[in-house]
């Protein structure tokens, strides 16, 4: 019996994994960031960190999707081209790493914001992001100035009952004192 082999199973599977690997990260692709749901206010500003790395230079498109609607908001290239959507070309700023800089934000800013990089060779990666727009309640800043406003009426009324009563307090006070004095007309004044 001859156990003459060339490879052993395992020496090629081996073999296999690191060919696929070196061939499929050398036309590869990675879209990354750290914070992926935003909560902001209207009227401010948000930043869509993302890193993208790339063999080549990789086309970047983000695109805004909510239950209502669905609408590209651009593309551009690093150190390229960028082509923003009208709807948006005030409001954004393309960085070359692939972030986003959207300012002014609007209640119907909420939604999901993806982001899909695309390399020469076609390979593409997607990333989401979940953005939520507050509305600054400006009811809740109403009833606080009115509630403060109404306390400082209501200090100023005590300090002038306190005035007023310390006011009385003294001329009563003066008053029982004249009471309480004799008062003897017949004084007669002796000489000295």
């Amino acid at each position: 019996m001859l156990l003459f082999r060339l490879w052993e199973v395992h020496d090629v599977a081996l073999f296999l994994s690191i060919t696929l690997y070196l061939c499929h990260s050398a036309g590869s692709i990675s879209v990354s960031s750290s914070q992926r749901n935003l909560i902001r206010s209207v009227q401010d500003d948000v930043f869509f960190s993302v890193d993208v790395a790339s063999s080549g230079v990789p086309t970047i498109r983000w695109s805004f999707m909510s239950g209502a609607v669905s609408r590209c908001i651009g593309a551009w290239r690093p150190g390229g081209f960028t082509n923003i959507t009208q709807d948006y070309s005030d409001r954004v700023n393309a960085c070359d790493n692939g972030s986003m800089l959207l300012s002014d934000l609007k209640l119907q800013d909420s939604g999901y914001y993806v982001v899909t990089a695309e390399d020469p060779a076609g390979n593409s990666r997607d990333l989401g992001f979940v953005l939520k727009v507050n509305e600054v309640l400006y009811e809740d800043l109403q009833y606080l100035s009115v509630t403060a406003l109404a306390l400082m009426v209501v200090a100023a009324l005590l300090m002038l009952a306190m005035w007023l009563l310390h006011r009385g307090c003294r001329k009563l006070r003066a008053w029982r004192r004249r009471r309480q004095m004799p008062v003897n007309d017949a004084t007669e004044l002796q000489p000295l």
